[in-house]
């Protein structure tokens, strides 16, 4: 049974930490990435919205009863083909899934102006994420 209220709480928190990078966001990519007390705040809120997003898209994977995911990235994928999310949405926002892989498991050495440019490109897809999901929930 899909929970709406732990939805909403987790879109909530969502939209916090985007307040909470958002003035570090408008900063140059070079300041930022040569400060490591304000690329720590962005890399860990960019951790924690993406986990968010994921537990919010298990869970309505769970609920819904649809086929389970073998990647997290999947479960984009899967929102997309049941109609929760736009398709041409999650061809977008499934990636930042292996920057957050990359930034949080160190599988690579991570190009922190690269990193941080693609956090700022993806930044408005989080808000876009919001809305989709906000659309879904009043439907259900």
């Amino acid at each position: 049974m899909l929970n709406k209220e732990l939805v909403q709480r987790k879109i909530n928190n969502i939209e916090n930490y985007i307040k909470e990078i958002e003035p570090l966001l408008i900063l140059d990519v070079s300041e930022i990435a040569g400060d490591v007390l304000k690329l720590r705040t962005i890399e860990r809120n960019f951790q924690l919205i993406v986990d968010t997003m994921l537990d919010i898209n298990t869970h309505i994977i769970s609920a819904k009863n649809l086929k389970a995911p073998e990647t997290m990235q999947e479960t984009f994928l899967i929102l997309g083909e049941a109609k929760v999310l736009p398709l041409d949405f999650v061809k977008k926002i499934a990636p930042v899934v292996g920057l957050r892989n990359i930034v949080v498991h160190e599988y690579e050495k991570v190009d922190n102006e690269k990193m941080m440019s693609d956090v700022k490109d993806g930044a408005s897809q989080f808000g876009e994420y919001i809305v989709h999901i906000d659309n879904f929930l009043e439907k259900e």
